[in-house]
């Protein structure tokens, strides 16, 4: 949405000087955008929405509501979930650790759970003794050396014996289909892309001696950013075409002979929600120390970065103040509300501001939400604005000192 001074007063006026900014529109613009693109190339292919990067249940919602996945590595992501109305048969269960309990449910309930370890296979089996006449449906998580220099520790190694013993002993099950095959590494770079998409190939037929229904390449793709970000960056980002040239492409030529065609699934988080989301706050004060000119901001690094990457995010001052108030700096920091001396939103910025005036921070629609401690004070409310009927819509409630300390002990 296109921001300006009357907008942020008027959101001003119902939750103070600090908020999120939500925009939906952007979100199902993205993930139909994505979908597209992949199914260009290939037209069985999903995208199930990592919920770990932003799991604002509005967000998890509007995936839902567009025909999305939900990919979960926790029963507090699985309990998101059921409370939106995802179906069950829809929520992919990843991560090194799951909870008995939602695991069960979840298999019992036609949902997929992509087991990450040996010490998951004594729960399965249980599970499946417990019900012979029930059918499930299991994934194996993979991992292998895609060139990125990181030895991952997810999934099983699928050069080792462990990971050919583990599909034996899978298949031997007559109520367990082994429905997925998945991985997932961190490096976003079209290489890295190229590699574990030819080496998940690669496995089927070989590795495994079947067709799995789905073939899942986890998540780990850049999401849309201005240019002022990218070139931030030491690799060039790739689209959501160029991802799909890749992945979808090989996919279709893989398959393209087969009787059976498997799912392509993708689990992208920071690609789809990374640039639907602003931080607005306000100016406290402006400073000169020792040559260093210094604004404080109503906000933190913790509120748009707490991966803490050291890049400037997007940046938009909209002027509050008079004309005669405004100065024109060279090479100031936006300092955050923390007492921690590394806490700066932004380095090196030129142009004019004053004290009272807004500052935009774009592309903070990854982790900021789920990352931010409760460290100070408590975390500021998300909205979203309809431009048309001016209505503010709490997405997220400012959080109160209730909200931090209701588990806490007052009287000793």
């Amino acid at each position: 949405m296109e921001l300006n001074l009357d907008i942020l007063n008027e959101i001003s006026k119902k939750c103070h000087d600090s908020f999120y900014i939500l925009d939906t529109k952007q979100l199902k613009y993205n993930f139909n955008e994505l979908l597209e693109a992949l199914r260009e190339f290939y037209p069985e292919s999903y995208i199930a929405y990592s919920y770990k990067t932003n799991y604002i249940p509005k967000v998890c919602s509007v995936i839902n509501d567009l025909g999305g996945y939900a990919e979960i590595v926790s029963d507090m992501e699985y309990e998101i979930a059921k409370r939106i109305g995802v179906d069950p048969c829809k929520i992919i269960f990843n991560g090194p650790y799951k909870n008995k309990a939602a695991v069960k449910e979840l298999m019992l309930s036609g949902g997929i759970v992509n087991i990450d370890s040996t010490a998951e296979i004594e729960n399965i089996e249980e599970l499946v003794q417990q019900y012979p006449d029930k059918n499930f449906n299991l994934g194996i998580r993979c991992n292998f050396d895609i060139g990125d220099g990181v030895v991952s520790r997810f999934g099983f190694d699928v050069m080792s014996n462990e990971f050919v013993n583990i599909i034996h002993k899978i298949s031997a099950y007559k109520n367990v289909n082994l429905f997925s095959v998945q991985c997932h590494f961190a490096d976003r770079s079209i290489e890295t892309w190229s590699s574990r998409t030819e080496k998940m190939l690669d496995l089927i037929g070989n590795k495994i001696p079947f067709i799995p229904d789905i073939i899942d390449f986890g998540g780990g793709l850049y999401g849309k950013m201005p240019d002022s970000l990218k070139s931030q960056f030491k690799s060039n980002i790739p689209s959501y075409q160029d991802y799909a040239n890749i992945v979808a492409k090989k996919f279709a030529g893989k398959f393209f002979d087969c009787d059976k065609k498997p799912k392509l699934f993708i689990e992208p988080g920071s690609a789809l929600v990374g640039d639907v989301m602003k931080f607005a706050c306000k100016v406290e004060s402006i400073k000169n120390i020792r040559g260093k000119d210094i604004a404080t901001v109503l906000g933190s690094i913790y509120n748009i970065n707490p991966t803490l990457n050291k890049k400037n995010p997007p940046l938009s001052i909209y002027a509050s103040a008079s004309a005669a108030d405004r100065k024109y700096y060279c090479d100031l920091d936006f300092g955050g509300f923390t007492c921690i001396e590394s806490d700066y939103l932004y380095r090196g910025y030129n142009g004019e501001l004053a004290v009272g005036d807004y500052v935009v921070f774009g592309n903070v629609g990854s982790y900021s939400i789920v990352l931010k401690p409760p460290f100070i004070l408590p975390n500021f409310p998300v909205i979203e604005f309809d431009e048309v009927t001016r209505k503010t819509d709490f997405i997220k409630n400012a959080e109160i000192f209730d909200d931090l300390f209701q588990t806490y002990k007052f009287n000793f």
